[in-house]
């Protein structure tokens, strides 16, 4: 069974720094675009971050500001969400997503993704 497992989310101070990981099991993600969406409560789920299989690929959430940095480590079958700069605005559920199909570039849109998380709290205080 497919499986995706976010961690390293937290409560954080606003100005710090959190470091989110995303495992894939059950298949080898390697080949897939993956994404990190976010959604705070009575909000919609928001791009974030997404990067081509191969690590060349990135696209940033227009939020992002260059605060954020996302990775993949295709050997551990790991995506990475480095988060500097922190805002309580920042606060939210952050997933990871895994889109199948082929693209010219990671897309930005919900609905592409196929494979998703169950999320990891991100917490930020002023």
């Amino acid at each position: 069974q497919e499986q995706l497992v976010e961690s390293g989310g937290g409560l954080v101070q606003a100005g710090g720094s959190l470091r989110l990981s995303c495992s894939a099991s059950g298949r080898t993600f390697t080949s897939y675009a993956m994404g990190w969406f976010r959604q705070a409560p009575g909000k919609e789920r928001e791009f974030a971050a997404a990067i081509s299989w191969s690590g060349v690929n990135t696209d940033y959430g227009d939020f992002v500001k260059g605060r954020f940095t996302i990775s993949r480590d295709n050997a551990k079958n790991t995506v990475f969400l480095q988060m500097n700069a922190l805002k309580p605005e920042d606060t939210a559920v952050y997933y990871c997503a895994a889109d199948s199909h082929y693209r010219f570039s990671p897309s930005r849109y919900v609905h592409d993704y196929d494979y998703w998380g169950q999320g990891t709290q991100v917490t930020v205080s002023s």
